[in-house]
């Protein structure tokens, strides 16, 4: 999976101590999603075996996993909430001292509060509409689905008065309750003035909305979210319930049902030690050689990503692996660490990606077509960056380094093997049709517990716990973000700003070459600022028509718009994962900033022959 990384600031324990309360609230809330998470799972491996085995599918299977689906999104975001594990940017909080730091943490918590409260009347009325609306298989009331959207929302603005009585002091809560109303109170009084903007209310209200909050650290899910209500109560006259609609629209799609699953397929991993089996099979074949620890690191980074899909994760597994020894050898740390960095970056595209998953999802691009390219070009810029290491450890020392003999290799091999299946059997089972992502990524959450359990590590009941809940967490984060970056995106194009880039990217010169040439220059911008999902969600609507116009290969231009959204995600000095980079390999950011250039030099050269040349992309599709 892909992980949706986090950057919490520390918050100030102004409050008094936590009360039983909020943890009380929060254990039944937890394991409702453990459970609701489970259903899934079980819901979909007993779909698989009816329908291929059988050959009797189950008919409401696709309503039940919806059903469970909404609430497992809603409930996780309840969960992130008390945690605080939604995404955000922090680097402006980061560079402030403790006292104004404090006060803006209250803020935000704060227009997260108004957001929720704002739509919690939208979320009962949009329930009460669709309480009429029977489901055709299981025929019962569509209500009791969107039910869980004000429930949720109930349970954040809880979440919510957990959080600020914890950590916010009176004074710093009363001020940030003044400021938010104040600006609130300015932006109703200057409603008829927005009437007479047109479309520069975009720029006020959607955009400006969404940057200040961004800027202040408010978590990115609720930054679009405010944005686009912002737009609709004050330029419009339309009802919220929209924003509902389209939040339940973007959370809901059964092609992100695989997120979850591999999200814990890749907490599973990392639990049972799975891919450090491939690290340590690939450093008995490889690390004998000049740049082999390099080597190994990038064929780790590319073998481990087509497990878990998750950046944090692989680098998690690989850095604690390697390290130690590429130090022993002479290499510097903040070279390391710049180089676990770009090939997170390389191994993105490598199935099971919840990245393209989610791009398949709104621009309407074959799942399988995006895992069969996702691959080569993985593979293409894995080349590339090997080449690279190779330079630079020209001066590698070997002393005392030997092959390793064929039957350590050997035996390494015997015990990566299980693990070192799971990538092909993900590929191969998407790719040629034999299941779908979702099917095949439950197959593989069932297969890597029992190899895990039985051959690496096992795990006890209160560790299955933990990962359960730990997924339904980072679930709820993620399709939050997807769901308001949806409404924020359907703003867009109700406001004719859709027809208006298109026009303006149309009459560029140099046609297809030029606007990929932008494309790549937006996507690093907001690959900096952020992350993969929100990024993809507000633009695909706008770009991938405008590119198939321009006659390009969606495929194709998916490839483009991930690396180079990657890219922008370890520049530093705004990408946030950079910081993750140099946390995990515990380097100093000013060290490694220095280094870095030169891999994502490498790793740009690539982009330009992905864009330039269609074939890298689609040629073996």
């Amino acid at each position: 999976m892909e992980h949706v990384v986090h950057s919490p600031v520390p918050a100030a324990a102004a409050g008094p101590a936590a009360p039983a309360g909020p943890r009380l609230l929060m254990r039944p809330i937890e394991a409702l999603a453990a459970a609701l998470l489970v259903g899934l799972i079980g819901l979909v491996l007993a779909s698989v075996f009816c329908r291929y085995v059988l050959g009797r599918p189950i008919a409401a299977s696709d309503e039940i996993a919806s059903f469970l689906f909404l609430w497992i999104v809603m409930l996780g975001a309840v969960i992130a909430i008390d945690r605080n594990e939604h995404l955000r940017l922090a680097l402006l909080l980061n560079a402030m001292g403790p006292r104004p730091r404090r006060r803006l943490e209250a803020v935000g918590l704060v227009i997260m509060a108004a957001f929720l409260g704002a739509l919690l009347p939208a979320a009962l009325e949009h329930t009460w509409f669709e309480a009429d609306i029977t489901s055709p298989a299981l025929d019962i009331s569509m209500g009791w689905r969107i039910a869980g959207i004000p429930l949720g929302i109930v349970l954040m603005l809880a979440a919510l008065a957990g959080r600020v009585w914890r950590e916010v002091a009176r004074a710093d809560l009363v001020l940030a309750i003044a400021l938010v109303g104040a600006a609130i109170a300015g932006l109703w009084l200057l409603t008829p003035v927005f009437a007479q903007l047109g479309k520069a209310n975009i720029l006020v209200l959607l955009v400006g909305v969404i940057a200040v909050c961004l800027a202040i650290g408010v978590p990115i899910g609720f930054c679009f979210g405010a944005g686009a209500l912002a737009f609709l109560l004050f330029s419009t006259h339309l009802p919220p319930t929209v924003i509902v609609g389209r939040m339940d629209e973007g959370m809901s799609s059964l092609i992100l049902l695989s997120v979850p699953v591999f999200v814990l397929l890749g907490c599973i991993l990392d639990a049972t030690g799975m891919g450090k089996a491939i690290v340590d099979f690939l450093g008995s074949l490889l690390g004998h050689v000049r740049a082999g620890m390099s080597y190994v690191m990038l064929g780790s980074l590319y073998l481990v990503s087509g497990i878990s899909g998750s950046k944090v994760s692989d680098m998690a597994t690989v850095a604690p692996a390697l390290f130690p020894e590429m130090k022993r050898r002479g290499n510097r740390p903040e070279e390391m660490v710049a180089l676990l960095g770009t090939g997170a970056i390389m191994a993105d595209t490598v199935p099971p990606s919840i990245v393209l998953i989610v791009i398949g999802s709104v621009a309407g691009i074959s799942i399988a077509g995006l895992f069969a390219s996702g691959f080569v070009v993985a593979l293409f810029l894995l080349l590339i960056l090997a080449a690279a290491a190779r330079w630079k450890a020209r001066g590698e020392s070997l002393a005392g380094v030997r092959r390793a003999p064929l039957r350590a290799v050997g035996a390494a091999l015997l015990f990566a093997a299980p693990a070192l299946v799971l990538p092909f059997l993900v590929r191969g089972a998407v790719t040629e049709g034999v299941a779908t992502a979702t099917e095949v990524s439950t197959i593989a959450v069932l297969y890597a517990f029992l190899a895990g359990t039985t051959l690496y590590g096992r795990l006890g009941l209160r560790d299955i716990y933990r990962m359960l809940v730990e997924t339904a967490a980072m679930t709820g984060a993620i399709l939050l973000i997807l769901g308001t970056a949806a409404a924020a995106a359907w703003v867009l194009t109700q406001t004719g700003f859709a027809g208006y880039l298109a026009a303006v990217m149309q009459g560029l010169p140099g046609g297809w070459v030029v606007f990929m040439g932008v494309t790549i220059l937006v996507f690093l911008f907001l690959g900096c600022l952020l992350e993969g999902l929100p990024a993809i969600v507000l633009l695909a609507p706008l770009m991938f028509p405008i590119a198939r116009q321009l006659g390009i290969d969606p495929v194709h231009y998916a490839m483009v718009v991930v690396v180079a959204m990657n890219i922008g995600l370890f520049a530093p000095p705004i990408g946030i994962g950079f910081y993750i980079a140099c946390s995990i390999g515990k380097v100093a950011p000013d060290a490694a900033m220095r280094t870095i250039w030169f891999y994502l030099a490498a790793l740009l050269l690539g982009l330009l022959a992905i864009a330039l040349v269609p074939a890298i992309s689609i040629g073996l599709i």
